[in-house]
């Protein structure tokens, strides 16, 4: 195993730190299972490939572009909001 140093602002390496310890775990393992489940732009659009031909293979429905694009942004909307209300500064 090769060892990488990567230079992060103070405040993160102690925010990956905390989450480390309270998972029980290192510093090392947590940065490898953040890796493993961190996706490559490749990576999703196989996965999304894969998810078409599912829904059009066993339901009949076919995806299209328009669909794919709005779930994208509710996502990331839902995504954005939830991260708001961990910060502690979503809308009340």
């Amino acid at each position: 195993m090769s060892d990488v140093m990567i230079r992060v602002p103070a405040e993160v390496r102690d925010q990956f730190a905390a989450v480390a310890e309270a998972r029980g775990t290192s510093l090392r393992a947590l940065m490898i299972d953040l890796a493993d489940q961190t996706l490559t732009p490749a990576q999703i659009t196989e996965r999304a490939e894969r998810t078409r031909a599912v829904l059009a293979e066993r339901f009949g429905h076919e995806v299209t572009d328009e669909e794919s694009a709005r779930m994208r942004r509710r996502m990331r909307e839902a995504t954005a909001a939830h991260r708001a209300t961990l910060r502690g500064d979503a809308e009340e």
